[in-house]
């Protein structure tokens, strides 16, 4: 039992403003295995306080290597604590532990470890003619995150946001907020001055919308769904804030005619159940050739079904349970929109037997889907893919980009040139061709109303700093 009664403000622990505690549940057992305050908007202005003395003071008058420096003794310090990040996310989030391990504790560390190197290396000044061009820190960032890979995406906000100088206020996901405060731990443990970094906890409506509103933030990095992020949009232009969006996603998966089927669908299929299905950039929809499709079904059916399904907590699971009774109902609707929209279930769609306890939903496939159904169109953020059958190489990339989003998306063909060119046509974020490794450095952001802004690698700094023009 993680029990946390305090907040992290000013480089200390703070009693919050309101005594109430927010439970958090095991994915796996759905039993309470902490608690975190539930903060209220008097500790939001506590928290902006503390973030703009700082950045008016001692953060402000850091140099870049004193910055680089602080952020190479936080990845340490998460580093050390690695094995308890990911012991922690297994059961908050539901991801299994080999997973947990790599990527929920990992690349945290791998992200913060890369701001450090980027900005060293950074040219925060150039000359333009008669011009000193600068590029500063944008100020106090309020940084709201999500679930689903939750130390990632804090660290992929704080670590660019504290080496631009900036200062944060961060609110982590009330669903999965003890990760977060293994970072103040850290964060106290190397010393980092106070008011540099402060957190939060609580629900969006109260705190989420009082640190957006608040006249001391400068800037706001959410990520998050679609509607809340419009929410978050509207809030901020009341005071012209810059805002950056990390929303939904609907990626498509284009198959062409001449790919090796028997490396594509299972690489796409598995793409599609990472993290259980909760993850934006998934490749939620697979576009297969029609005179294929039976084929491409097979293959899908085939890597699913071998995926082991169970504790995340033992070694051996590859897919864990949802992380709430909410998101579980939320999939298992779309699971029965699917089926009376007249899409063919091929595998999985209710609730595994051999689980009385856990947010567990089985692996689930479609086929025959057409783009309009709804399960072609909303993001499920559950263990759901849908295949599409396509008629012609325009055919597939029309579908591809016939959502409201674009955020990822792949492409496998047996030419790289042809499979380039089907990437370039689509209108999203990020592409990988036949396979493409992650890149922890290339940008990660999305078109249409998938968001706004890049998080990651140096387009992910610069978005935390303003442009000066100096003439002289």
């Amino acid at each position: 039992m993680l029990a946390y009664q305090n907040l992290y403000i000013d480089g200390a622990w703070r009693q919050p403003a309101g005594p109430g505690l927010i439970d958090v549940l095991s994915a796996s057992t759905e039993e309470v295995m902490g608690a975190v305050p539930e903060g209220r908007p008097e500790d939001v202005h506590a928290a902006v306080a503390a973030a703009q003395k700082a950045f008016h003071g001692p953060w402000g008058e850091t140099t870049v290597e004193e910055r680089a420096h602080w952020i190479d003794k936080l990845a340490a310090g998460l580093k050390e604590r690695a094995e308890r990040v990911a012991s922690t996310i297994a059961q908050e989030v539901g991801s299994p532990m080999s997973m947990a391990t790599s990527i929920q504790a990992g690349l945290p560390v791998a992200v913060t470890q890369s701001y450090a190197k980027l900005i060293r290396e950074a040219k925060l000044e150039h000359e333009i003619g008669n011009s000193l061009v600068v590029r500063e820190p944008i100020g106090v960032v309020a940084a709201i995150t999500p679930w689903n890979y939750p130390l990632h995406q804090i660290m992929a906000k704080v670590a660019p946001a504290l080496a631009a100088g900036c200062t944060v206020v961060l609110k982590p996901s009330e669903v999965a907020p003890l990760n977060a405060f293994i970072l103040a731990e850290t964060a106290m443990a190397i010393g980092l001055p106070a008011g540099v970094l402060n957190i939060v906890t609580g629900y969006g409506p109260l705190v989420g919308e009082a640190m957006v509103a608040h006249p001391g933030v400068d800037m706001v990095s959410f990520t998050g769904s679609l509607r809340a992020g419009k929410r978050v949009g509207a809030l901020a232009a009341e005071s012209i804030k810059k805002v950056t969006l990390e929303l939904g996603g609907k990626s498509a998966f284009v198959v062409l005619d001449d790919a090796p089927f028997e490396k594509a669908i299972p690489a796409g299929a598995r793409n599609a159940m990472l993290n259980s299905g909760q993850t934006c950039s998934a490749w939620t929809r697979m576009v297969v050739p029609r005179s294929r499709q039976q084929e491409a079904v097979a293959l899908a059916r085939q890597a699913i079904e071998s995926l082991k399904l169970g504790d995340p907590m033992d070694s051996g699971t590859r897919l864990g349970p949802l992380i709430s009774a909410t998101q579980r109902e939320r999939v298992e609707g779309y699971i029965d929109r699917g089926r009376s929209e007249g899409a063919r279930l091929v595998t999985g769609g209710g609730r595994p037997p051999a689980f009385d306890r856990g947010y567990y939903v089985e692996p689930t496939i479609f086929a025959d889907v057409d783009s309009r159904m709804v399960i072609a169109q909303e993001e499920i953020f559950g263990p759901v893919l849908s295949i599409l059958p396509y008629d012609s190489e325009d055919d597939a990339v029309r579908i591809a980009n016939d959502t409201i989003y674009g955020l990822a998306g792949g492409v496998w063909s047996g030419d790289p040139a042809r499979a380039m060119k089907v990437a370039r046509r689509m209108r999203t974020g990020q592409v990988d061709v036949n396979g493409g490794k992650y890149n922890a450095l290339a940008p990660f952001g999305g078109y249409k109303q998938s968001g706004i802004g890049r998080e990651l690698g140096l387009y992910g700094l610069e978005e935390y700093l303003q442009i000066k023009s100096i003439a002289r």
